[in-house]
Order: C-alpha cells, then sequence, then structure tokens
C-alpha cells in the first residue's frame, strides 16, 4: 500500500486469472440494504496498476463452518458444529454497525458500485478477525493497536517507514495497521473519515470500514458483477488463497449473522492480526507460489499523496492521526 501511491495490501506471485467458488447465496439476513434499484456504472476500463513486493502477506486463513447459522433453541442443545457456525456468525455491535454505515456511505455517493456490507465484514474477518472479537470502545477506536508484522526484511518485505511512526508507532518501517490492515502510505492515500469525528484514524472502525469500501469500489466497479468482484477483492491481496478465503466468508455472512457484544466475538487461531498468535512468516511459506505482496490498484485519475505531507498526531488522547492534507476523493476508494 505504499509503491506508487497505490495500495500495498496483498500477496502476490501469480498475475494469472483465478477460478473461483460457485455462486455465492442470495440469500440474505433480515435488514439487509437492497441495492435492486441503482443504476449501473459507466462502461469504461478499470484501469490498474501493479507492483510486487515479496513475503509480505499475513492475514487469517480459517474458513467458516459449512453450515448455515441458525438461532439456538430454548431448552435444545446445540450440536458442536451448529454453536460454533452461531458464534461465527456473530460480528461484534460497533463493527457491524461501522460495515452496515459504509454500505449506506457508498450506497449514496457511489450506487453504481452495490458494495455489500458483508463483503466488509469477510475481509474484516480475515485481516483481523473482526478486530480481534470486536475490542473497540464506543466511537469504534481499537482499545489496543492491532498491527501486522513490521516489514523490515526479517521474513517478511523490506518497507521503510513512510509516515514516521505516527499510525504504526515505529519510524524505521512500515507495519499494517488497524482492524482493515492499512499500510501507512496507503492510509495517507485513502484514508476516510467514517464516524465524523474530524479525524481518519486506520485504527478506528469505522474510518477503516468506509476506507476499504472506497477503495474496493475503484473506478467503473460493479460489486455485483462476479468479475468485479473478483476483481476488488485481489486489489486488495492479490492471491487465490485470499480471494477463496474472502468469498467464502462473504457467502456465510450473506447466509446469517447476528450482533454479539463488543470483545465477544469469536478470536482467530491462524497467525495474523488482531488474534493472539503472531505471524512467523508469509502466509504459504517463503518462496511459495502467491507468496509476494501486491501494491495496487490504481484507479485512474485518483490522487497520488504529495511527497511532502507528512501525517501529524491529532493530538487525541488515542493518538488518532491528524487527515489534514490527506486527499479526500469522491467516488473512489480512500484506504
Amino acid at each position: 500500500m505504499r509503491f506508487n501511491g497505490t495500495m500495498r495490501r496483498g500477496l502476490g506471485g501469480t498475475a494469472a486469472a483465478v477460478a473461483v467458488m460457485a455462486a455465492l447465496t442470495a440469500s440474505q439476513a433480515p435488514g439487509l440494504v437492497s441495492h435492486d434499484a441503482t443504476p449501473k456504472k459507466p462502461e469504461k476500463s478499470d484501469e490498474v496498476t501493479w507492483s510486487q513486493v515479496p513475503n509480505d502477506d499475513s492475514y487469517h486463513t480459517e474458513l467458516p463452518p459449512l453450515r448455515p447459522p441458525e438461532p439456538p433453541k430454548a431448552g435444545v442443545k446445540q450440536s458442536p458444529v451448529a454453536a460454533r457456525s452461531w458464534a461465527e456468525a456473530g460480528i461484534p455491535a460497533t463493527v457491524l454497525a461501522a460495515y452496515r454505515k459504509a454500505e449506506g456511505a457508498l450506497g449514496k455517493t457511489d450506487p453504481g458500485c452495490r458494495l455489500p456490507w458483508q463483503l466488509l465484514a469477510a475481509i474484516g474477518k480475515v485481516e483481523s478477525g473482526q478486530a480481534g472479537g470486536g475490542r473497540v470502545d464506543a466511537h469504534g477506536t481499537t482499545l489496543t493497536p492491532i498491527l501486522g508484522p513490521v516489514l523490515n526484511g526479517a521474513g517478511f518485505a523490506t518497507i521503510p517507514d513512510t509516515d514516521n511512526g505516527v499510525y504504526d508507532g515505529d519510524r524505521s518501517y512500515d507495519r499494517a495497521v488497524g482492524p482493515m490492515q492499512f499500510i501507512p502510505s496507503t492510509w495517507a492515500h485513502w484514508g476516510k473519515d467514517g464516524n465524523g469525528d474530524g479525524r481518519r484514524d486506520p485504527a478506528n472502525i469505522y474510518d477503516a470500514a468506509l476506507a476499504a469500501g472506497y477503495y474496493l469500489c475503484a473506478g467503473p466497479r460493479d460489486l455485483s458483477v462476479k468479475a468485479d468482484l473478483d476483481r476488488a477483492i485481489l486489489s486488495y491481496n492479490h492471491s487465490d488463497t485470499y480471494l477463496r478465503t474472502v468469498l467464502s466468508w462473504l457467502e456465510f455472512y450473506r447466509k446469517g449473522s447476528h450482533p454479539v457484544a463488543d470483545g465477544k466475538g469469536t478470536v482467530p487461531k491462524s497467525p495474523g492480526a488482531g488474534g493472539p498468535n503472531k505471524p512467523e512468516h508469509p502466509v504459504g511459506g517463503p518462496g511459495a507460489p502467491g507468496g509476494g505482496i501486491i501494491v495496487g490498484p490504481q484507479p485512474s485519475g485518483s490522487p497520488h499523496p504529495s511527497p511532502s505531507a507528512t501525517p501529524k498526531p491529532s493530538g487525541s488522547p488515542t493518538g488518532s492521526p491528524d487527515p489534514t492534507g490527506s486527499p479526500d476523493p469522491t467516488g473512489s476508494p480512500d484506504p
């Protein structure tokens, strides 16, 4: 999420087209926002600039239960399979509210994208386990920093510091930050203020979810179209494993989900940000196929961060970064 002013989150290696899972179910949980009447986006090319830095692809690889979630019945003991399915379908209330709010915002500013909140939930699950099980305060800011591995070349890529440690606390090397795992330089390019507090903080789920939504909706993408959906997910992390994992959680959440108390969500066991187990090497291991990181996409016409712009602390107790000077394009993502 750093080079060429583009996003740096993704593993890479193969640029080949990926065969993905069977068609996603159209069934949705009650209360989902409908996009049936939204206009289509204009027909034009989705220009994407890809760059690669090998060996930075930390994300959770756990797959959802195959069984759709069903509410427990009073007086009936749940089987372990049913209990796990119901638990995994629980999304911390504040985190879920942030996903829904981002969907609503994109529905107004970019209705042709048809962003489903379940896609944000799927990516949030894979990137950080829904902010580490929903360990956020009432404003949506994580209670403790959620950081990816230090990108100092020790097993992972080498990405020198771009934010003077403002976002990730490291003045030597960059680290992915927050529940949606933005690299600081990418956040400077795409950051959004999703909760209206005047700051753009990658550690805040409202800000991060809105930024991720804009990023996924880059260019002319219509996420109700399978090819565009795949392209959007691969732009976040260019890996067939990542694509299949995110699509699996997308399908799972479309079959049903429910809010749980903040801090009571399921914490992933696989190594990755937001969980207790820290990754020691990229997903798939060093040198494995698809074991690189992708920098992209770069929607045509989107602004580039000024090379002279340096993030400044907001002075708030939470250490939220001051967004002054960050570009805020309308109609294109801002992670």
